[in-house]
């Protein structure tokens, strides 16, 4: 039995001490009583594993070399240039691409991530590696897998009945990307038949959708409406949605009211959606985010996610939750300072629901002892400091621990 003393737990003012059992939170309070082992926290945050709902595992370093440099920056060039080069993709390949994705995001503080994978391909190559290693890997990460069409569910011959074998594989999702359909007719019919085989699978649903700066794409209308007539909206995320945040306010008005009475979840990748979004203004240049702040004032459910690391789409990542945090709270303009010191929701318990994985998530007695220490005293130091995960433990078991880091050095610019 291991005991932690002298934690600052996010979200628990009261409680200091947690106390683990068996691979489980047996208690956290305090005065918590006898145990084999104590480890003095010395007053740093706790709080429960960092989560990325939205990455993409398969694409990770496939953008490094000579030759395949998004050089628009767009996302259609990015779409193009994977195209052509996954055709020599194999398992392995797709297997150490994901492992070294995962090995830098555990690293980072994750224990959770939601990757799409491509299924725009007859093989399902990437589906078939990232099954295996869901599998391999369930002790220390935990995967969930969404079936994602990246060349269009009409756009590409035979994505669905490619998405149907993967649901039948056992991928835990039903992706989609309506504004790469060749028209709007086909955009809204992929959506119909991706809910229709999420419903049929009893899978959740997360769309690409609307990733772009147009405000008359409206995709994100018609998803919404689909899960609000069958009833599906807590199941559902709509992933990026960049154009809402270009319509003009009498529209969102409307559609927030729908979002409140569907329940839909929303995803921004605020590194991501900044880099690919707004290319084509000059001056004033759109951020390219949704609408972040308004949906959370809304009720709905919004997390933040890295999205890519080093692929066709972005150059750059690292799978550096706190980084998403620190740039999406800024773009966001969520930073008043009752919003910062709940800002962790972004990427921790808001990703959780949107993987609906509440009752294994969490820091309460009789739940998988999953959390991660920061080198910070609270939340608003960790957030305003970026600070550095110095553990993570899983089932009660350090995947990691490191001493902190000394950053700042006395400087004697005082002369006397």
């Amino acid at each position: 039995m291991k005991k932690f003393i002298n934690a600052t737990i996010y979200g628990d003012s009261e409680s200091q001490e947690l106390l683990i059992e068996n691979g489980q939170f047996k208690a956290i309070g305090n005065g918590l009583g006898d145990a084999d082992e104590v480890i003095d926290l010395e007053g740093r945050l706790v709080l429960p594993p960092y989560v990325d709902p939205h990455l993409h595992l398969d694409y990770i370093f496939s953008g490094l070399g000579d030759g395949n440099a998004n050089i628009s920056g767009t996302l259609f060039e990015g779409i193009q240039r994977w195209s052509d080069n996954k055709k020599s993709l194999t398992e392995e390949m797709v297997r150490e691409r994901a492992i070294k994705g995962i090995q830098k995001e555990m690293n980072k503080g994750v224990q959770f991530i939601r990757t799409h994978v491509d299924i725009t391909d007859p093989d399902l190559t990437g589906m078939k590696a990232l099954i295996k290693l869901r599998e391999e890997l369930k002790d220390v990460i935990t995967l969930q897998i969404v079936a994602f069409p990246q060349e269009g569910f009409f756009r590409y011959k035979g994505a669905e009945q490619l998405m149907e074998h993967a649901l039948e594989m056992g991928a835990d999702v039903a992706g989609g990307i309506p504004h790469f359909e060749i028209s709007y007719e086909q955009g809204v019919e992929s959506l119909k038949r991706i809910v229709h085989l999420a419903i049929k699978y009893n899978v959740m649903i997360d769309i690409h959708c609307d990733e772009n700066d147009d405000p008359n794409s409206r995709f994100l209308e018609v998803l919404n409406a689909l899960v609000m007539e069958n009833n599906y909206g807590k199941y559902t995320t709509a992933s990026h949605t960049c154009s809402f945040g270009s319509v003009e306010n009498s529209y969102a008005n409307k559609m927030l009211g729908l979002f409140r009475e569907s329940n839909i979840n929303f995803i921004s990748c605020p590194t991501e959606n900044a880099h690919l979004q707004g290319r084509g203004d000059s001056y004033p240049k759109r951020r390219g985010l949704t609408r972040v702040k308004e949906l959370l004032n809304n009720g709905n459910n919004v997390a933040f996610a890295q999205d890519s690391i080093a692929d066709y789409w972005y150059p750059l990542g690292n799978g550096n939750m706190m980084n998403i945090l620190d740039n999406g709270i800024h773009l966001a303009h969520y930073t008043h300072i009752d919003e910062i010191y709940k800002a962790f929701d972004l990427i921790t318990y808001q990703g959780a629901n949107i993987m609906r994985i509440n009752d294994e998530y969490g820091m309460e007695a009789g739940k998988p002892a999953n959390f991660i220490v920061l080198d910070a005293k609270d939340s608003y130091e960790a957030i305003r400091e970026r600070a550095e995960v110095l553990v993570s433990i899983r089932n009660g078991e350090y995947l990691f621990k490191r001493k902190p880091q000394k950053n700042e050095v006395e400087i004697d610019f005082l002369k006397q």
